[in-house]
């Protein structure tokens, strides 16, 4: 434990100084970017290692492993992100454990994670996802931007959800500069008309610079802090 601690210690500083650097080349201040630790098939024992070195926020990709980590950190003041794929037969479920909704893509989601949000006692928080892929490819998740308006009116009528932003990804294979500044004109946009929505997670361990410039306030960090996955998973 002693070792595990000391390497998620060495990667977490590595990880906090690409940030600061980044922020320092686009004058931003570190404060403005929040660290979001992605544990997927990581055990609790390094969420609970995180937690005491100073990491605050944890995101999770798959419903069944984070329910089950929430449940077993329940004692740690951590916020759960949800940031995976998000299956309307799973939402409501999601919706019961996350602090954190990035995934939602689609109309459906709305009236799902609403209904699982009933019984909080504040309202859900959730980031619409927008795909940056180019039009008429196949994607793997996210709206398209022209789509936006119409998911960000359905939160705006639930009860218990309340818009904070946009999360997106960078198109596998693509050149991440160019799908970043493609994001940024799209939150410009959608700012507009919610000019309070003023979250946006973008950017993993391969380009956190490259969204840290184009105004992510939120990067989501797996294997730069916690190495490669397990092989059994």
């Amino acid at each position: 434990m002693t070792h595990r601690r000391a390497e998620l210690a060495a990667n977490l500083d590595t990880v906090r100084a690409r940030i600061a650097a980044a922020c320092a080349e686009a004058g931003r201040s570190p404060d403005g970017v929040r660290l979001v630790v992605v544990t997927k098939f990581f055990p609790s024992s390094d969420v609970r290692i995180l937690a005491d070195l100073g990491v605050t926020d944890v995101g999770e990709n798959r419903h069944q492993e984070a329910e089950t980590k929430v449940a077993e950190c329940a004692d740690l003041p951590l916020t759960w992100h949800f940031i995976g794929a998000l299956q309307s037969n799973k939402a409501a479920a999601v919706a019961t454990y996350a602090h954190v909704v990035e995934s939602l893509d689609r109309r459906k989601l709305v009236t799902a994670l609403d209904t699982g949000a009933h019984h909080r006692a504040h309202p859900l928080d959730v980031l619409l996802q927008v795909s940056l892929d180019p039009a008429g490819v196949d994607h793997r998740a996210g709206a398209e931007p022209a789509l936006l308006a119409e998911l960000a009116a359905a939160v705006g009528d639930a009860r218990m959800l309340r818009l904070r932003g946009l999360m997106a990804v960078a198109p596998l294979g693509a050149d991440p500069v160019e799908a970043f500044v493609r994001l940024a004109g799209i939150r410009a946009d959608f700012l507009v008309d919610h000019p309070d929505a003023t979250w946006l997670s973008a950017g993993m361990s391969a380009d956190l610079e490259h969204a840290v410039k184009t105004g992510a306030t939120h990067v989501r960090i797996g294997s730069a802090v916690l190495g490669s996955r397990p092989r059994v998973q």
